[in-house]
């Protein structure tokens, strides 16, 4: 009865009032909210109930410890002067004639894009020709030939230089282009070998003599280098990987400063091969260094390593009840710092999007070098038992630890945010969707006061345009919601005495 008597009393004005402020409250929380997640990312009421409610209750913080190594990664954050979205030649490009035709041959679809084609027309413009190639005709037509957009013109260009003499480059392109098979493709390049070696030698004992010998000097090393990293990597294709190794060894030795190459990335992918993972984790030791630029290939091996220690033993159900080990958590930190570098290669290796042709050019930390990486190195982690169930249950929980918003970054320089641009013009988007870097999902607590807050200002405005019909509205709502407080207190008053009652009433 007192409860009726009291709803009976209050006036349309009370409830525009009420509505009102909790529309003006909840709009306020909802800012305050939004704030806090764009700077920290993270809901500030979430994180109070994790931080100071969830102890009280008993609950557990199972979240993982503060990386040990982030003095470290602010360092390479601090080093790094490679720009955002400059583009790198693939270390494990196909062969165009032997391998990309193919595929068009078979399916009809071109798995390169113009852009790379021409990035690719420019580093041959760039490492294949030199202001003196005039002076030399066989040189002086492949000048033109590398600048030919038709690939039918390219090729005659490569068999006229070669009717006048034994070019080197004439052989590359023509291994390149024409060759249908890697064993044709290996035949060209073995006879491109021996012009080079020639050519090499003697702008070798001529290259003192003055800057246009020693760029015709350059040119041909980068000629020689190129032929020889190709071979090699013919004796990988054909199933020799141990002397695809021994190459590749001779070749980092013999041009040690021709880092521009990454043929250790060549050498990383073979090792793998032959399961020789001693000598994977030396050649790590070597380039997986700070002052280093990095890529998938290296965070990726490094993460596969140490999850090869612990992988197949590796059980979450286990680990959740009696915590990772020492060993287990080095290894979910690898993993965290690959995914990091590169978020789209798990997707790829967890076979969770399909795998196209890698391109010709690569962006680091892009979709397009997720792809060159997963088409080589996903046989490597199936190969090791367990590998990709530990990077199944851990490579999620690498965007918890990545601060927000993302131009702070944990272990690396923050993820450039051209990468998603640059790869469409690098992958053939007609059959492939571009994988774009994981978003931040707004925080349920940010909805639910997002929603709240409309809610009430929708009330507050239905209760000053129609106050008389939204008070009776409320009446019942208010009547409802107290039925069952007004039946417990009428059972009370009949079972205790008046008298008691009365005073009960009067307190």
């Amino acid at each position: 009865m007192l409860t009726v008597m009291f709803l009976n009393t209050l006036t349309p004005k009370f409830y525009v009032a009420l509505t009102g402020t909790s529309s003006l409250i909840s709009g306020l929380i909802l800012i305050f909210e939004w704030w806090y997640f764009r700077k920290y990312g993270t809901s500030f009421i979430e994180q109070v109930s994790v931080s100071h409610l969830r102890p009280l209750l008993g609950g557990v913080d199972n979240s993982s410890p503060t990386n040990s190594n982030s003095s470290n990664g602010d360092a390479d954050s601090n080093r790094q002067s490679v720009s955002e979205c400059k583009v790198w030649r693939n270390p494990l490009n196909l062969f165009r004639g032997a391998e990309y035709n193919r595929y068009t041959w078979v399916t009809g679809r071109e798995p390169l894009t113009y852009y790379d084609m021409n990035l690719s027309a420019q580093d041959h413009q760039t490492f294949f020709t030199c202001d003196s190639d005039h002076l030399r005709p066989a040189d002086a037509i492949m000048q033109k030939a590398w600048r030919e957009r038709n690939p039918q013109a390219r090729i005659s260009a490569a068999h006229e230089a070669l009717e006048l003499e034994d070019c080197a480059t004439a052989y590359i392109l023509l291994a390149e282009e024409e060759a249908t098979t890697i064993v044709e493709a290996e035949k060209l390049f073995k006879q491109a070998v021996k012009a080079g070696e020639g050519c090499y030698r003697r702008s070798q004992q001529l290259q003192h003599h003055g800057a246009q010998y020693e760029a015709q000097h350059r040119r041909d090393t980068n000629v020689l280098v190129y032929i020889k990293r190709r071979l090699a990597m013919c004796s990988r294709k054909l199933g020799r990987t141990r002397e695809a190794v021994k190459m590749m060894r001779d070749l980092m030795k013999e041009f040690p400063l021709l880092s521009m190459f990454n043929i250790h990335e060549n050498l990383l992918e073979s090792l793998l091969e032959l399961q020789n993972y001693a000598d994977v984790q030396a050649v790590l030791a070597k380039y997986d260094d700070i002052s280093l630029p990095k890529s998938a290939t290296i965070c990726y091996t490094a993460a596969l390593l140490k999850a090869r220690a612990v992988s197949d033993k590796f059980s979450p159900e286990a680990a959740s009840r009696r915590g990772l080990s020492t060993a287990e958590m080095n290894a979910v930190e690898a993993i965290h710092r690959a995914v990091e570098f590169n978020p789209h290669v798990p997707k790829y290796l967890l076979e969770m999007k399909s795998l196209i042709l890698p391109p010709e050019h690569i962006l680091k930390r892009g979709d397009s070098e997720a792809i060159a990486y997963a088409f080589f190195h996903l046989q490597h982690w199936k190969r090791v038992e367990g590998a990709l169930n530990l990077l199944h249950c851990t490579w999620e929980g690498t965007f918890r630890m990545i601060p927000y918003p993302l131009e702070k970054g944990h272990l690396f320089y923050p993820y450039p945010i051209c990468t998603e641009t640059a790869d469409r013009e690098l992958l053939p988007t007609v059959f492939h969707e571009v994988s774009v870097y994981p978003k931040k999902e707004l925080p349920f607590f940010i909805l639910f006061t997002a929603g709240l807050c409309s809610f009430t200002a929708m009330l507050a405005l239905l209760t000053h345009q129609f106050p008389e019909l939204m008070g009776v509205f409320a009446k019942a709502f208010l009547s409802t919601l107290f039925a069952p407080l007004n039946f417990i207190m009428e059972k009370v008053e009949s079972i205790l005495p008046s008298s008691l009652w009365h005073q009960l009433t009067r307190i």
